[in-house]
Parts: C-alpha cells; sequence; structure tokens
C-alpha cells in the first residue's frame, strides 16, 4: 500500500513536466510547413521563414556583417526612392525585377556589397527593396507569430534559433524566382532547414547539381547582364556564415530588420 502510493504521488509530479513545452530534456513536437511564392507568404502562419537565395536574404546579412545600424524593408520601389530622397545619407540598395532601381546606390547583389566593404555600410542606415524576399516577408508579417529571413549563409543559426523558441508550427517559403516561379535554390533552402530541424535527408551534392545548371543560376553564371554578377551564386550558396538570424518587426509605418543571437 505504501509503495502504491508512493508510485502514485510520483506519476502526479511526473505528470505536469510533461504537459510544459519548456521543460529541458523533453522531446518537442514541431510541425514543419512548406509554402512557396507569393501566396504562400500571404497564407504562412507561425514562425514563418522568408527565403530568397538569389539574392534579398543573401544580402541581407552582409548589411549587418559591415556594420549597419539599421535595415529598412520597403516593397514599394516608390516608396524606397522616396525615402532615399528625404535621407540621402540612407544607402538605397534594390530592384524591381531584379533591375536596379534608377537613383539606387547598389543593385540587389551581396557581390556588389562585399567589394563595398565595412568603410560604405558602418553605421549606415539601408533602405532595402526586392521583387521577391522583400514583398514576401511584409505579406508574412500581416498573420505570422514572427518572420525571420532566410538564405543559406544564415540557416544553422536560424534552426538553433527556431529550437531555441519551441515553435510549434514553423512555415517555410520559398519565395522563388519573382515570386511567381517555384526556383531551385529557395526550394532547396527550405530543405536543409528541414534538415536541420527534423532531420530531413539533404543532400549537399545534389543540391549544387539541381541549383547551378537551372536558369535561375545560369543567367548569373553566363554573364550576359552586369547587374547580375557570376560572382553572386558563390556569396548566397555558401552555408552557415553567419551566427545570428534576422527578424522583421514593424516600427511605426516602417518594416525594419532586427539582428539576433
Amino acid at each position: 500500500m505504501v509503495a502504491e502510493t508512493v508510485y502514485k504521488n510520483l506519476c502526479l509530479s511526473i505528470l505536469p513536466l510533461l504537459h510544459n513545452s519548456n521543460t529541458p530534456g523533453l522531446q518537442h513536437s514541431m510541425k514543419v510547413e512548406r509554402k512557396s511564392l507569393a501566396k504562400g507568404a500571404r497564407e504562412a502562419r507561425g514562425l514563418v521563414v522568408i527565403i530568397d537565395v538569389f539574392r534579398a536574404f543573401s544580402c541581407a546579412p552582409l548589411f549587418f556583417h559591415f556594420g549597419v545600424n539599421k535595415v529598412i524593408l520597403e516593397a514599394d520601389p516608390a516608396e524606397a526612392i522616396r525615402l532615399k530622397g528625404q535621407n540621402p545619407e540612407f544607402i538605397l540598395v534594390g530592384e524591381v525585377n531584379e533591375v536596379p532601381i534608377k537613383g539606387a546606390d547598389l543593385g540587389n547583389s551581396p557581390s556588389e556589397i562585399v567589394l563595398k566593404g565595412q568603410a560604405y555600410f558602418k553605421g549606415k542606415v539601408v533602405v532595402h527593396r526586392t521583387t521577391s524576399g522583400v514583398t514576401g516577408a511584409k505579406a508574412a508579417l500581416e498573420k505570422a507569430d514572427e518572420v525571420l529571413l532566410g538564405s543559406f549563409p544564415m540557416a544553422k543559426a536560424i534552426a538553433k534559433y527556431i529550437k531555441r523558441a519551441r515553435a510549434d508550427l514553423v512555415t517555410l517559403v520559398a519565395m522563388g524566382d519573382r515570386a511567381t516561379r517555384t526556383a531551385p535554390e529557395d526550394e532547396a533552402c527550405a530543405d536543409y532547414l528541414e534538415h536541420l530541424l527534423v532531420g530531413k535527408a539533404y543532400d549537399p551534392v545534389n543540391t549544387l547539381k539541381e541549383v547551378l545548371f537551372q536558369p535561375t543560376a545560369q543567367k548569373f553564371i553566363l554573364g550576359k547582364k552586369d547587374y547580375l554578377p557570376r560572382e553572386d551564386p558563390i556569396f548566397c550558396l555558401q552555408r552557415d556564415l553567419f551566427d545570428f538570424v534576422l527578424r522583421v518587426k514593424k516600427e511605426n509605418d516602417l518594416i525594419v530588420v532586427v539582428k539576433t543571437s
């Protein structure tokens, strides 16, 4: 009888721990959903990762690596130009369907950013406008619990952050080519994040094969347009360069990017 009472009390003491998802050492159940393109960004729920490998969110961590004070995401090209006009000291980085915005300081190119380096960016404010990634982040922010910017250079840090947050629902949105057609590099990044989060099989060699020989990469590699530098895919496909994540939040009428460890 004494042993039965002790066992019953032990079970009662353990039950609250089993229901506490924040208890260290206990397995947390995470649901990972996959979505794509502009529609997927609008539908995304939970903790959302907006993925744009070529090139928006491969550029974004470089801004912070080079010491910017703030990054503002602006989906409307006219508004991005207006912000630059009102604040000439801001750096406008942007494109419309890959073509650099007229009057922008830089196109949406990681290799251009790297060539400019810390001396150009340190202490500055960047206004960033892109056709896929930035518009997707804005759309997702309307209904998501939290929005992260996703790319290969930040992937491991993103997975670590999500696991630490113990999110019940994670939505990976591959924004694709101009947010209207699926792109292998964005889908591959979502595959890699699934691998890191829940152990989905991932073959890095096959990923490179599936990405590099497709039109979304070849348009850079062929070197036919000066605003699509050959070097950009090299930077965009580097895995796990940075140990921080980039969160998106509203700040008054602006959408800003916040660097988080």
